[in-house]
């Protein structure tokens, strides 16, 4: 099809130089956004943009809060008309940012209608654009948004509203002007509420109030899922979500949300992410997560952590993830602060709240503490490091990321805070722990939402007024330095060790039976699917040393047909013996037999008390509600 004429004559090149003036910002974006297309895979949206005569540069969100990279889905950005004065507006994009769009406003127009489609993810709405299934959806509103080049987006207002699928109902943190039989009409509200308010719907929906009392905070859970079946919520986990609100009120001391809504996703076709907001989570899980001991397990944190980025990353957030907009860059060289508490206190409110006993906790921690202490790359790579290159880590396979590294700031975080923790307790005797920290820094006046930066220094003097130590000293060789060890400090000083046996973790055995993935990197040094193919291989483990990598298929193991169990008892035969495990493995082919020199059995972490010590960790995970 042949592009529209210019309507303006003004070379492109120039175009770039320009942007719509600030003092347009006093008008309102109109944002019209028709979903009934969602269970086709795409979103359609028309914006009314209040604009200016002459050169106009528009841009699409690029940076995007809590992904912390570039992730704006540029490419699932399609169909994009422009008009004014409903006659065609020809636009350019730029040369060099494929995220800006440049046309010229003619003189008799005051705003450009923009009409485009965004084509969604079947899979899942974190970091990779919207998603739907035939049956819900997940709407990311900085994917069907276009605004002005250099504003700040706390001044830019926009009009939403929605059009969903005949008997499909929602859930958001915005709020609701007007609903008709044609659309879903919000109050006005900024850029930056509205991209920090996604919306979910679906055709089978539930809505749980989570508030214990009358004239208390509104907190609400919106669920969406496949089916209606998969929306039933057990009693204890009704009673679990309601103190986890409580914990939090005890835990912080104030809110920082005029109220809150969990939106929660269960479906097998979008599930997998969790996205914290002010006033909302967006998490998705499988579908049976409510049912099913295994997936219920493993998304227990998923609401706490994403519930807890309301305090940690939202309201306190680091100075160089506080910007101005979504074309700014970010710096994520305090992650394991923004991220890496939350991962403590996620795990934290998930135990003190019921969703994981402590003996779950337990097995949690002894996992994460195992699989940073066999983390090869962190001899080469300090921590810090793995959250400057998050535009990079999240994007590479699974091949080779022990060596790698890969988003480490979050559970090497847990565990640096529960060291700050323990040495807290002892330098006061017990009188003073992380809890207290976190009221004084995350807490302050109830109200609004609002984002108070804060830098190293900010938080080393917080600890400071909580309990006197040479926090610089420590944080910075935690964060800093390289190991060939990971920071088991926090552990050891709450009256446990990570000890390794045949018996296996908790976790493991739940993400075994979801994934069919088989977890032998304590012992032979890899990961291995159903298949056959090898995930991972650990850098100086014995299946390393015998030549084995990443991307290979396991064939056999000791002339046997592979699988989990015959590897298994291959360990358990060579215990005591001096044979090698001898496996069979195809490579791009070609096959061929390895010798692995193992003789030490199956390995899978856990925590186990240290006698004569008291048990801290006890202490910590006791609710500070009743």
């Amino acid at each position: 099809m042949q592009s529209p004429r210019l309507a303006v004559s003004v070379p492109l090149f120039l175009l770039a130089l320009f942007s719509v003036s600030p003092s347009l910002l006093g008008q309102s974006i109109r944002l019209e956004v028709d979903l009934t297309d969602a269970p086709r895979n795409i979103y359609h949206a028309r914006l009314n943009i209040p604009a200016k005569p002459g050169p106009m540069t528009l841009v699409f969100p690029k940076w995007i809060p809590g992904n912390h990279r570039p992730s704006g889905p540029i490419g699932a950005l399609t169909g994009v008309h422009m008009e004014a004065d409903g006659k065609p507006l020809l636009w350019q994009r730029d040369d060099v940012d494929m995220y800006a769009f440049h046309a010229v406003v003619p003189e008799s127009a005051s705003a450009v209608d923009v009409s485009l489609d965004a084509i969604t993810s079947n899979d899942s709405a974190g970091g990779s654009g919207p998603a739907a299934s035939s049956n819900l959806l997940d709407l990311n509103w900085n994917t069907v948004v276009l605004y002005p080049k250099g504003t700040d987006s706390d001044k830019v207002e926009f009009l939403p509203s929605v059009k969903l699928p005949d008997g499909w109902k929602f859930g958001t943190a915005l709020m609701t002007a007007r609903v008709s039989t044609k659309a879903v009409q919000f109050t006005p509200v900024s850029l930056t509420t509205l991209v920090d308010s996604p919306l979910i719907a679906g055709l089978h929906y539930r809505r749980i109030d989570l508030a214990a009392a009358a004239g208390q905070t509104a907190h609400i859970m919106d669920l969406v899922a496949e089916s209606e079946t998969d929306l039933a919520m057990k009693p204890e986990d009704l009673a679990a979500y309601r103190k986890l609100v409580a914990e939090t009120g005890a835990l912080f001391g104030a809110r920082h949300y005029r109220q809150y809504h969990f939106l929660y996703t269960l479906s097998d076709q979008v599930g997998g992410h969790g996205l914290e907001h002010h006033e909302s989570n967006d998490s998705a899980a499988s579908e049976r997560t409510l049912l099913d001991p295994e997936p219920h397990l493993l998304s227990a944190g998923l609401l706490p952590h994403e519930f807890a980025h309301s305090w940690n990353g939202k309201y306190r957030r680091p100075a160089g993830l506080a910007t101005p907009n979504y074309q700014e860059p970010m710096i994520g060289d305090l992650l394991w602060v923004y991220e890496g508490l939350t991962d403590y206190l996620g795990n934290l409110l998930a135990a003190r709240s019921g969703l994981l006993s402590p003996e779950e906790y337990r097995e949690g921690l002894a996992l994460t503490a195992a699989s940073l202490d066999h983390r090869s790359g962190r001899t080469w790579r300090p921590l810090e490091d793995t959250a400057r290159s998050v535009q990079t880590l999240r994007l590479m396979g699974p091949q080779w990321s022990n060596w790698r590294r890969g988003l480490d700031y979050y559970p090497e975080g847990e565990l640096i805070w529960l060291e700050v923790d323990s040495i807290i307790r002892q330098q006061t005797s017990g009188k003073r722990s992380l809890d207290d920290f976190c009221r004084r820094f995350h807490g302050g006046q109830s109200g609004p939402p609002t984002v108070v930066p804060y830098s190293f220094d900010d938080v080393v003097r917080a600890l400071n007024e909580i309990a006197p130590y040479d926090w610089t000293r420590l944080l910075r060789e935690r964060v800093g330095s390289t190991s060939t060890h990971a920071p088991l400090g926090g552990i050891e000083g709450d009256g446990w060790k990570v000890v390794y046996n045949d018996q296996p973790n908790v976790f493991s055995r739940a993400l075994e039976k979801l994934s069919k993935v088989y977890d032998f990197s304590y012992s032979l040094g890899f990961t291995v699917a159903k298949d056959g193919k090898l995930g991972d291989v650990i850098v100086g483990s014995p299946s390393y040393k015998s030549g084995i990598g990443p991307g290979m298929k396991l064939i056999a193991v000791n002339g046997r047909k592979w699988t989990a169990q015959v590897l298994r008892a291959a360990l358990k035969e060579a215990q005591g013996t001096v044979a090698p495990i001898e496996l069979l493995v195809e490579n791009a082919q070609f096959f061929e037999t390895y010798s692995v020199s193992y003789h030490e059995g199956e390995k899978n972490p856990h925590l186990e008390r240290v006698s004569g010590q008291p048990d801290i960790l006890a202490i910590l995970l006791t609710p500070l509600t009743k």
